[in-house]
Formats: C-alpha cells, sequence, structure tokens
C-alpha cells in the first residue's frame, strides 16, 4: 500500500493508541518509521514528521533520556510543531532553564487563533480524564444491562494556522480513545456479571436494575450535552498572523 498523509495518520493514531492502551508498549520504531516516510513525501508530510518527532521526545525526557529528547524537539519545531501549552506540563518544565530546551521554544510560531484551540485541546484532554473517572464511579453496582459510552466534545473542524494544531488534535483524539476503550472494557464486564447473576442464582433484581437502566440514561443525556456545549468556538477577531508564543513559564496548564 502506498504511503499518503492519510495513512500515515492513522499510523501514528494507532501506534499511541497502543502505546496507551497494553501497558506502554514501544513504539519507538514504529515512530522512527514515521519520521522516514514522512519525511519522503516532502512538505505535505513534514508535519507528520514533526508530530512523532515530539512523541519521540517526550518519550526520551521520561526515560530520563534529556539529550535524546532535546535533539528530537529541535527536529520537532523545524517540521513545524508549535504546541507551546504542552511545552508547559508539570513533566517539562525542570527543562525550562536547559538553554537548549529555551532555544527550541524560542524558535516556534503561533498565531492567537491557534494558541486558543491549543488551549481547548489540552483543557478538552483534562476534561476527558476527568469525566472517565467520574462515570467509573458512578457506574459502581449498576445493576442494569445497559453499556454507558464515555461522550466527547467534537473535534475543532476550523482550518488551522499552523500546522502544529493538527498534531495536539490527534492527541487528543489518542486520550479520548484510549479512555473510550477502557470504559467499553468494563461496562461490557459490568453487564456480563449482571447477566450472569440472574441466570445462575437468579439474585438480580430486575426492579433495581430498570431504575439503574433510566438513572444511567440521565446522566447519559447530560454528559452528552455538556460535551456538545463544550465545542470549540473560534473568538472573532482572533489574530491569525504568527507571532513568538508566550514567554517560557508564563503559560499555565489547564487544570
Amino acid at each position: 500500500m502506498a504511503t499518503t498523509v492519510n495513512s500515515l495518520i492513522s499510523r501514528l493514531h494507532d501506534l499511541l493508541l497502543g502505546h496507551l492502551t497494553n501497558n506502554g508498549v514501544d513504539v519507538v520504531a514504529g515512530l522512527h518509521d514515521i519520521v522516514a516516510r514522512a519525511s519522503a513525501l516532502g512538505p505535505d508530510g513534514a508535519w507528520l514528521a514533526a508530530a512523532a518527532h515530539a512523541d519521540l521526545s517526550d518519550l526520551a525526557v521520561a526515560r530520563g533520556q534529556v539529550d535524546l529528547g532535546l535533539r528530537h524537539l529541535d527536529a520537532a519545531v523545524d517540521g513545524g510543531y508549535n504546541d507551546c501549552v504542552a511545552l508547559h506540563v508539570p513533566a517539562v518544565r525542570p527543562l525550562h532553564q536547559d538553554p537548549r530546551f529555551r532555544a527550541a521554544y524560542g524558535r516556534m510560531r503561533v498565531t492567537q487563533a491557534d494558541l486558543d484551540e491549543f488551549f481547548w485541546l489540552h483543557r478538552e484532554m483534562q476534561i476527558a480524564v476527568s469525566d472517565a473517572r467520574t462515570a467509573t464511579v458512578d457506574n459502581i453496582g449498576r445493576l442494569d444491562t445497559g453499556v454507558s459510552l464515555l461522550p466527547q466534545a467534537p473535534l475543532p473542524t476550523r482550518e488551522p494556522n499552523t500546522p502544529g494544531v493538527l498534531i495536539t488534535r490527534i492527541h487528543l483524539t489518542v486520550i479520548q480513545g484510549a479512555l473510550q476503550q477502557a470504559a467499553v472494557k468494563a461496562e461490557f464486564g459490568r453487564s456480563s456479571g449482571n447477566t450472569a447473576l440472574d441466570l445462575i442464582d437468579g439474585t438480580w433484581d430486575p426492579t433495581r436494575a430498570r431504575y439503574d437502566a433510566w438513572h444511567a440514561d440521565e446522566q447519559d443525556t447530560r454528559r452528552h450535552q455538556a460535551a456538545q456545549a463544550r465545542a470549540f468556538v473560534e473568538h472573532p477577531g482572533a489574530a491569525t498572523d504568527l507571532a513568538p508564543c508566550p514567554p517560557l513559564g508564563s503559560i499555565h496548564y489547564p487544570a
């Protein structure tokens, strides 16, 4: 099969999703392969090579390989990576004093419109994790056999000013996908357990189950409405001209 931008997007998504859902399976070789294949596509694939370099940087820093991580960050910035919000997560903040990190950060450029979306994307990542935890607690003890999915805010469809936004959109969908997989697995386990309970010893309470199903439907509706209400809205008049990223250390990562 010919390598295309779309095929590499799918490959990158699947690699990162597998890393999150399969006990941190090693994806370094796969990311290097994406760098090579994306680079071969020329300018059209530059942002995907940058995406893979950014992920390789994260993995290296997490493993204490700071020099390697900074080299990958440099390569990511060369390819258009500019998610200055991501570079303010607590795990990265210790690198802020490194001159090499500061030099890479200083080379990034972003528009105000894209910066607004970066904040939204990272905020949505945090909300997705929080909603998944809440849903897990809410579903404990449910006797119905229904399965509740995690509602997700729609992904922005605006044309970004810089390709770095496309990278962070992939990261959001990966996190949403990993959380959804975990939720579905847990929900099917609970549902199957309740079915077995009824078949094995007849101790299942159908009246309680009907109430739980009604209550779950109500919660699902509210969560879906809340997710739709969080859809990204571009600020009228947001600047679309490139400018340096906000000063290093000035960004508060969304909680």
